[in-house]
């Protein structure tokens, strides 16, 4: 795990990767669960037999909202900045999902900063760009830049 001390050495590596995270399952009952809880019952994600028959991709996938929501999990599970004491998800500014996750798929993600700007009271925004990948290889499964406020 990368432990950033504070804020200036945050910014001291702006435009570089800092972190990749462990990998994630990505399992049918995952994908299941997300469905209920969205409502988002299509078959690509939810039927395999229909997938396997039907989908190019020859499995049920991963929903994309789904891949983007593990984004949280990976970041606290592969950084952590020792001088914050709250940390907001603040939006995206970017997000593709370039290619799928198929169920059993793992994914992991890669974290670069792309900027750190300060704000009053001594917060900061950073901006991360994000790279999802299974292990499968090939384009990654979502990529976003992602807006994060960090407060002492």
């Amino acid at each position: 795990m990368r432990v950033f001390a504070n804020l200036a050495e945050m910014q001291a590596l702006a435009g570089q990767e800092v972190a990749v995270s462990d990998w994630i399952e990505v399992d049918q009952e995952r994908i299941d669960r997300f469905a209920e809880a969205t409502g988002d019952h299509q078959w690509i994600h939810v039927d395999a037999g229909r997938a396997a028959r039907e989908s190019p991709y020859g499995a049920t996938v991963a929903h994309g909202f789904l891949t983007l929501a593990l984004l949280p999990a990976m970041l606290q599970a592969s950084m952590r900045m020792a001088d914050v004491s709250m940390g907001l998800n603040y939006g995206l500014n970017k997000v593709r999902f370039p290619a799928p996750l198929t169920a059993g798929g793992r994914v992991r993600g890669r974290f670069s900063i792309l900027s750190v700007t300060p704000l009053e009271g001594g917060g900061a925004q950073v901006e991360w760009g994000v790279s999802m990948e299974a292990v499968e290889g090939g384009k990654p499964v979502c990529v976003a830049e992602f807006l994060m406020r960090r407060y002492p």
